[in-house]
């Protein structure tokens, strides 16, 4: 078999291409945040107990999660991955965790958003660091470090969700903390754009 063809889909995925995306998307929300800061507070305040957006982030999720666990051999079998010795429980979970998923989203009635958005951003995080693996570059980092972050927040937020509404009340409290984290997050992000267009090309 070709190695290439026994690589997943997230061993694939270039550092500059990934790279690109991430910057972008790093700069287009902190650019909001910076020139619209009323209607993004507004939206925070009011995502943790939105039940509808919650239910769709989590059925985007399951997709996400199935397309994982998919059996290979089949027409959706592009992100099947191997999970080890936990690769035999595979069909039990392609039934029960949509079974859970959806018991979840019609039960849980309490900060559903923010459970939801932490279990994409644990999805989101793999091809990130698959992204960013045993490539040469040492500014790479920027890629694993905003990943694992992304992990420590998502842990907290599918665990303890009531943490999400206080850290958006606390970024609110004042107007210069606000500026800050915006700046912050577009300097971050320009700092992953150019580091991409000068160092990551070709890996």
């Amino acid at each position: 078999m070709n190695p290439a063809q026994a690589m997943h889909a997230y061993e694939k995925l270039p550092l500059f291409g990934t790279g690109i995306v991430l910057a972008l998307w790093l700069i287009g929300l902190h650019l909001v945040m910076l020139l619209r800061p009323g209607p993004v507070q507004q939206f925070l305040k009011r995502f943790p107990r939105n039940q509808q957006l919650g239910q769709v982030l989590l059925g985007f999720g399951l997709i996400w999660f199935w397309l994982i666990v998919a059996p290979k051999g089949g027409s959706l079998d592009f992100l099947a991955m191997d999970l080890g010795e936990f690769d035999k429980a595979k069909p039990f979970l392609r039934v029960a965790v949509p079974l859970t998923i959806v018991f979840v989203a019609l039960a849980v009635k309490e900060f559903l958003a923010v459970r939801a958005l932490g279990l994409l951003g644990l999805m989101v995080a793999a091809p990130l660091l698959e992204s960013a693996f045993l490539k040469d570059p040492a500014s790479r980092l920027l890629i694993p470090l905003l990943a694992y972050a992304l992990i420590i927040k998502s842990l907290y937020w599918v665990g303890m969700p009531y943490l999400f509404r206080d850290s958006v009340n606390w970024a609110m409290a004042t107007p210069g903390r606000w500026k800050a984290l915006s700046l912050g997050g577009l300097a971050y992000g320009a700092a992953v754009l150019v580091c991409a267009l000068l160092f990551w090309r070709g890996y």
